[in-house]
């Protein structure tokens, strides 16, 4: 299964053993004999040069006409504004992509794998990645499968290396990949395969066979299986008329055929990726070559001297279902680095990061969020070592605020090591997407991992990143200013009181990178697009003095309260979930109630260490039914919102304590980890309802 939020806290070793992100007690006397005066010289004198900016950090974008677009400044272009199509003249398509990679590398490792956490990673080389990919495109024409972008095929695996060649094959005979998520579940997978008329899928193992095979679509034909698959599971295929062949035998038959490439064109659809959507059928995205080509050439083009390079190795563990980790693969080898595969079993997550020591990760907010409160609560037992881990952390953000990245200074060494090698020891960019990230804690990950870390603002209808922060910038809360390759406008609603006029308003995209509309759906297409050419989002947002994007609402699951006000749960839940009693929140109200109620996921370890301070004795569990907490936690979250400016009206009246996660497991998430709203709403109904009541 696919790594979720709740699976990936650094707290744990493989072998089960708790972290301590600090250096043991002799590091900590060695930084105090050493002092804080010391240590603050010697990185003084041996400081590098502050970062190369791209522009005037105050005046971000450029502003043009009378609807006040904001273009990027990297896409002028001899006075005149061009949105970027790519980056490299021979790099038009995805086809081409993989190709350069080879050349740049000089036929260096592309793809890395291990299936036993006590051995090392093994490589394969850019030309062993293209050859087996091109003999599996072949494998797939001499199975029948006519060369050309209307020719689809699933794709029902976690990350691994067969991912990539089989995507990569398929492009090489101008095929698409339409990728089927780990965790849609049934009703999903048959749907998607229905509307597409997909005849093949390719298979990761038994189970996920398995689950096709139960009550299968009439359109499916063909199951390549990566791994083995049993001898029922094959007779229960052939009962259904439906045959299963192997993923090296798909390979071996493409190698005796050896069908000539037929290479795709820009305008080619290369993908329908769906949308796992919070209620209803997913949606499916169409992209063409050019628009990811664009969006990953406006990635790069914006990173400048920070982009991947053929020295770099990306771990790959977020779902490449999603167009966040496709895009960061594209990146990775544009620049002819390498991509390593996480094992796939979360256990030895953190064993796989020290073993291939990355120097490039994806990454979503709710892990940093997690490694900051294991740090914290690593902190809380002794003064010396948060005297010495502040200490550490200002010396950093001096430097940091200067434009310096580095993690050699000697605070590094000392005090912040461990939290660098727990992620490897090497990483050197981070690009963080799909939900907001405090300031606070994205002012800490720079400042304890000594990297680069970017944060981007995106949808999958648009390829994914469609802003990205400046290397240098250091302000946080924005989500920086838009790529290259596309352009931003607001728009009103009135509704919600917004006016593009006052800098606020819906956010609409427009660009080489966004898509052609929803796979078979002109209504909704309809919806998103309109006439010329904008996207809109859905998120309102608002330019701040610098030309830097901030998100601050959501158009979508607003509802209106009894007395006739507007409520947006999502920017509330997004003001309580920085409490640092709160893990998850989920936000309701009803048309015909006057106020909002919410259900609260308390933290672990700040909760109990509440606890434990006050002498409270009790689980988790027995924690959450204490109304001591529950008055701790609706104190907190209110103080937050007024100091956020919530009206009286948005602030949650009452609370339910939940002391489980919301997670993709128990269907409370989306795969990309948002809030399911309706199924959330059905799953505490019983809860919701008794604090109405109570208030009544």
């Amino acid at each position: 299964m696919f790594p979720t939020d709740s699976d990936l806290v650094y707290g744990t070793s493989g072998d089960g053993q708790n972290f301590d992100y600090l250096t043991g007690t002799a590091g900590i006397l060695a930084v105090a004999g050493i002092g804080v005066a010391v240590a603050t010289a010697y990185n003084w004198i041996s400081k590098p040069n502050p970062a190369k900016l791209p522009f005037d950090l105050d005046n971000q974008t450029i502003i043009e006409g009378p609807d006040f677009i904001h273009y990027s400044h990297l896409s002028k272009e001899g006075g005149e504004i061009k949105l970027l199509r790519y980056l490299y003249d021979d790099t038009r398509t995805l086809y081409d992509v993989f190709r350069r990679g080879a050349r740049v590398s000089n036929n260096g490792p592309c793809l890395g794998w291990r299936t036993d956490p006590t051995k090392p990673y093994q490589w394969m080389s850019y030309k062993e990645s293209l050859l087996r990919a091109q003999n599996f495109g072949s494998g797939l024409v001499a199975l029948g499968l006519p060369p050309g972008p209307g020719t689809l095929v699933g794709m029902y695996s976690q990350n691994c290396p067969e991912w990539i060649l089989g995507e990569y094959g398929l492009y090489t005979y101008s095929m698409a990949v339409v990728p089927l998520y780990d965790t849609l579940g049934p009703d999903s997978c048959r749907f998607i395969i229905t509307q597409t008329e997909i005849s093949v899928v390719i298979c990761e193992n038994d189970e996920k066979c398995k689950s096709l095979l139960n009550n299968p679509p009439a359109c499916l034909k063909q199951l390549i299986h990566i791994k083995p698959i049993s001898k029922e599971t094959a007779d229960l295929a052939k009962r259904l008329n439906i045959n299963t062949i192997s993923f090296e035998l798909v390979e071996k038959f493409g190698t005796e055929r050896k069908y000539n490439p037929v290479p795709p064109r820009p305008e080619d659809m290369c993908t329908i990726c769906y949308t796992s959507g919070t209620t209803g059928n997913p949606k499916g995205v169409v992209l063409t070559h050019e628009n990811v080509v664009a969006n990953a050439s406006g990635v790069l083009l914006q990173l400048g001297d920070e982009k991947p390079n053929n020295t770099d190795v990306m771990i790959s563990f977020l779902p490449l279902a999603h167009m966040l980790e496709r895009i960061s693969h594209v990146g990775v080898y544009m620049g002819g680095g390498a991509i390593g595969f996480y094992s796939g079993n979360i256990a030895n997550f953190m064993d796989d990061m020290k073993a291939l020591k990355p120097t490039i990760t994806p990454a979503v907010p709710r892990l940093f969020n997690r490694i900051f409160d294991k740090v914290q609560s690593g902190l809380s037992s002794s003064a010396l070592k948060r005297f010495l881990f502040n200490a550490a952390l200002s010396s950093k953000e001096n430097e940091r605020r200067r434009g310096i990245i580095r993690n050699n200074t000697i605070w590094d060494r000392l005090v912040l090591s461990k939290v660098q090698d727990s992620m490897g020891g090497r990483i050197r960019l981070i690009i963080v997407g799909s939900a907001p990230l405090a300031g606070t804690v994205l002012n800490f990950m720079r400042c304890a991992l000594g990297c680069v870390i970017v944060e981007s603002y995106g949808l999958t209808e648009c390829a994914a990143p469609t802003t990205l922060t400046v290397h240098g910038d250091y302000t946080t809360e924005h989500v920086g200013t838009p790529l290259a390759c596309c352009a931003i406008k607001l728009v009103d609603v009135p509704d919600m009181n917004y006016y593009a006029a006052n800098g606020r308003g819906e956010i609409c995209i427009k660009g080489t990178n966004v898509f052609k509309g929803y796979f078979k759906d002109p209504e909704k297409t309809r919806e998103a697009l309109d006439d010329d050419g904008w996207f809109h989002t859905g998120d309102i947002g608002t330019f701040l003095d610098n030309g830097t994007l901030k998100i601050i609402d959501r158009k979508k699951n607003i509802f209106k309260l009894s007395q006739g006000e507007y409520i947006a749960p999502e920017k509330i839940e997004s003001i309580y979930v920085k409490s640092q009693y709160v893990a998850q929140v989920f936000v309701y109200g009803e048309s015909l109630k006057s106020c909002t109620i919410g259900v609260i996921v308390p933290d672990v370890e700040n909760v109990k260490r509440y606890a434990e301070e006050r002498g409270i004795q009790g689980t988790h569990a027995v924690l959450c039914n204490m109304p001591e907490i529950k008055q701790l936690i609706l104190n907190d979250i209110t103080e937050l919102g007024k100091k956020a400016g919530l009206k009286s009206f948005e602030q949650v009246k009452d609370i339910y304590l939940h002391p489980e996660a919301f997670s993709v497991q128990n269907g409370l998430l989306t795969p990309t980890l948002k809030s399911k709203r309706p199924e959330l709403r059905n799953f505490f109904k019983p809860q919701l309802e008794y604090v109405y009541r109570k208030l009544n």
